[in-house]
């Protein structure tokens, strides 16, 4: 779905002319592509902050632009960091039925089994969808799943009319069993005799006497 946006253009460039229109509460942008010259203009601040909530990374606006309706598909966003507004937006000019190469977010879904650890390999899949209809992001369940399941990008399900463009072994979810704070020192003391390291006695003098402070404030805070 694109949401409507009416746009003015704009023949004043540059950071001078980029900050009174921002002081307006207004958004710089220009759209590109289709072989045309591009197209700069001025967008009404809340209303495209909507817009762009709503429609999420991939967001199609439906810009009116002196009178004629243009699509235009959200490639880049610049955000003030400090105050965290936008300061300019760049569109791709798209048609409806044309297909587009977007990146979209995976979102995992339910909770995997007890004790494990789920990792996110791959947090946004590169895909071709019609611009009309690309989906906000794309769904993974892991509920209930065991450790050691992996997901890749051949296990998704996409959207009709989607296709999946990078490579279908990539590995978007893992999932291992969780490890617990004593298994990882386990670890590291077996890594460390395997490489020769030994550790210094001052190391092992802090250990204990860190384990007999918490022993006292245990017994002082029992009394």
């Amino acid at each position: 779905m694109s949401e409507k946006i009416t746009a003015e253009t704009r023949t004043e460039f540059g950071k001078g002319a980029a900050r009174r229109i921002r002081r307006d509460n207004k958004i710089p942008a220009v759209l590109y592509g289709h072989g045309n010259e591009p197209v700069h203009v001025t967008l009404p601040g809340h209303a495209t902050m909507m817009a762009l909530k709503h429609g999420g990374a991939n967001a199609l606006l439906e810009l009116e632009i002196d009178g004629k309706s243009t699509l235009g598909l959200t490639k880049q966003v610049q955000v003030d960091p400090i105050r965290r507004v936008i300061e300019h937006i760049d569109f791709v000019v798209v048609v409806k039925g044309e297909k587009v190469t977007v990146q979209v977010p995976v979102l995992l879904v339910g909770e995997a089994g007890p004790d494990t650890l789920v990792v996110t390999d791959t947090t946004e899949i590169e895909l071709e969808a019609e611009a009309t209809h690309i989906p906000e992001s794309i769904e993974v369940s892991i509920e209930g799943l065991p450790a050691g399941t992996q997901i890749l990008a051949s296990d998704l399900t996409l959207p009709s009319g989607s296709t999946l463009t990078l490579d279908p072994e990539t590995l978007i979810v893992n999932i291992t069993e969780q490890v617990s704070a004593e298994a990882l020192e386990a670890e590291l003391e077996e890594a460390e005799a395997e490489a020769g390291i030994e550790r210094d006695e001052a190391d092992n003098d802090v250990d204990e006497v860190g384990a007999e402070e918490s022993s006292d404030e245990a017994s002082a805070t029992e009394e």
